[in-house]
């Protein structure tokens, strides 16, 4: 539950979603019931802060998240589940809903991330970059390729040219950065916002070639959305100035040329 697709013909399209979504929307009036949002794992903490935010904005008004890798969440909204909003943390798997006809219109990049490596509190081994994680003993937590920190992390330790051997592939990247959180690995490639909301229990190791694999996280209005209203309401919420200083705080880059 937890095939990647062709990114190149959403290029475009997402280029013009800033301008797509905002016309599309007919207005903010009239938001009540329950918007479900289908999330990336990777955007648990600050979304439910642009939640709590949106419900007092909107008083009645419920949101609903699931959070999961991107890649699964594809799967469940192409195979049925009812959701109002996919926010994914790559493109690919967006692709999948978007060419599966599941999207009201074209998604919109609202964020990026970026990876980096995660150690624990007071980085014991002495780790400064990924050729580190190859040394003998030290067990390193990945995601799975399928998924966006997965995709990222390969991207990355080609660009490195470091053959890496991870002890186990997680999911979605809260279960690789609860590897580390447990001690049951030395290290994890996770983005840099998980790092950030784990602050007291890991540390976060930059290295140059995350650069090479820059995730931008898109979002959209679901076709068969059971409350399109409040979907679209919620949408102009992460968008807007208050929703960007949240993403922000969390570590969150802005989309390229924003």
């Amino acid at each position: 539950m937890r095939a990647a697709l062709a990114v190149l013909p959403m290029v475009a399209a997402l280029g013009l979603a800033g301008c797509g979504d905002d016309a599309d929307d007919g207005g903010t009036s009239g938001v009540a019931g329950t918007v479900t949002v289908f999330a990336a794992a990777s955007l648990t903490g600050s979304f439910t802060t642009l939640g709590r935010q949106f419900e007092a904005a909107h008083p009645g008004v419920r949101v609903t998240f699931n959070f999961a890798g991107s890649s699964a969440l594809a799967t469940q909204i192409t195979q049925g589940a009812p959701a109002d909003v996919f926010a994914s943390a790559a493109l690919r798997n967006m692709a999948t809903v978007t060419d599966a006809g599941a999207a009201a219109g074209s998604p919109t990049v609202f964020a990026r991330n970026q990876l980096v490596i995660a150690v624990p509190k007071g980085n014991p081994g002495g780790v400064t970059g990924l050729a580190d994680l190859t040394r003998p003993g030290v067990k390193v937590a990945l995601c799975a390729e399928q998924v966006p920190c997965g995709a990222a992390a390969a991207q990355a330790l080609a660009a490195a040219r470091v053959p890496l051997t991870p002890v186990t592939l997680e999911q979605d990247v809260k279960g690789a950065l609860s590897k580390v959180t447990l001690g049951e690995v030395d290290a994890a490639l996770v983005y840099r916002t998980d790092v950030r909301s784990a602050a007291a229990k890991v540390d976060g190791v930059e290295f140059p070639e995350s650069a090479r694999a820059v995730n931008d996280y898109p979002m959209v209005v679901l076709k068969d959305a059971p409350n399109p209203t409040a979907a679209r309401a919620f949408v102009e919420h992460v968008r807007s100035d208050q929703g960007r200083a949240v993403l922000t705080a969390a570590g969150f880059q802005p989309p390229t040329g924003s």
